[in-house]
């Protein structure tokens, strides 16, 4: 683990920019849950409520033009990579206005003019298209990186084996962020993997490093040094977050899997709870705090009423891409 840096060394306006983009992943997800209760989201949706930390962390380390993959629960990844509020809530509320005409929803959102190649509902899916944006950055000579996002859950998948095999192989500009907050779905990942990412990826040489990812300062800075590497030309990096899921696997999981004192416990290990500390001992005023969060509520309210004011699909429309005219049929 990289030593952590003084938390006074960091500017107020980088300590109060992170607390606002984790708090709006967080009331995002949040007014999610509660929407997707009432019957106004479609489909499943899946939170990352407790691991705002890890993607604003890794974002604020990255560029525009760098390019992002995610997993199943990746609204999160989505804000902090820049995807535009309206939108965002436009999509996962399905209608056409939406970034992908209401078609993604909330496992497939993505907005390439971000760099979110986008999240994804099969395990550890998103690796590989992030191994193959960075050959396109490679080959074009751009500067610009990718990353890819997974939870531990993805660590017995083969597709990760093969990816970090040719990412080494390739010296390829890519960061391999994983997000380990200890379940894969609702079992202990300890029960299905019999080793851990940084093991894993120390065989085929791929340094890496491995953080609190409750704590955005320590994600941004080790990010940070990981990317720099990476843009040196220097190849491939994985950041292992560890990090804590407070919902279920899905939205309605009961979670009667998990033991009544972790579920206790979980309070304490609050991303922005910790971030809010630091804000406190800065002296930073109270009413600035609560300026940013008036703000958020603000900009949520407005996106959720405009994604109710949006239109759902037309069928011929919603269907393209999914079925193709047969002819004389």
């Amino acid at each position: 683990m990289s030593p952590a840096k003084s938390d006074n060394s960091v500017p107020k306006s980088r300590l109060l920019e992170f607390y606002e983009q984790m708090l709006l992943v967080r009331e995002a997800e949040n007014r999610l849950s509660k929407l997707f209760a009432d019957g106004e989201v479609p489909g499943f949706i899946h939170l990352s409520v407790g691991q705002e930390a890890v993607c604003v962390g890794v974002t604020s380390a990255l560029k525009r033009e760098d390019t992002l993959a995610s997993n199943h629960r990746g609204h999160g990844h989505a804000l902090s990579k820049g995807v535009e509020l309206n939108s965002f809530f436009l999509e996962i509320m399905g209608k056409e206005e939406g970034i992908c005409g209401g078609r993604g929803g909330s496992m497939h959102v993505a907005d390439m003019s971000v760099g979110m190649l986008g999240a994804n509902g099969i395990v550890g899916a998103g690796i590989p298209l992030a191994v193959g944006s960075a050959l396109a950055h490679q080959v074009r000579e751009n500067g610009a990186i990718a990353a890819a996002f997974f939870g531990d859950g993805a660590l017995a998948e083969g597709v990760l084996h093969e990816s970090f095999n040719l990412a080494a192989l390739w010296k390829l500009p890519i960061l391999f962020v994983c997000e380990n907050n200890g379940w894969s779905e609702f079992s202990p990942t300890d029960r299905q993997f019999g080793a851990n990412v940084r093991e894993l990826a120390g065989v085929f040489g791929i340094p890496s490093d491995y953080v609190d990812g409750d704590d955005v300062l320590d994600v941004h800075d080790a990010a940070s040094d990981l990317v720099t590497a990476i843009r040196a030309g220097e190849g491939p990096r994985v950041l292992e977050c560890v990090t804590h899921r407070v919902r279920g696997h899905f939205e309605g999981d009961s979670q009667k899997y998990r033991a009544e004192d972790e579920m206790n416990s979980l309070s304490n290990h609050d991303p922005i709870a910790k971030l809010e500390s630091v804000i406190s001992k800065r002296r930073i005023p109270k009413k600035e705090v609560a300026a940013i969060r008036e703000k958020i509520d603000a900009k949520i309210n407005a996106a959720v009423e405009a994604g109710r004011a949006g239109n759902a699909p037309d069928f011929d429309r919603a269907q393209a891409d999914v079925y193709t005219a047969v002819r004389g049929v």
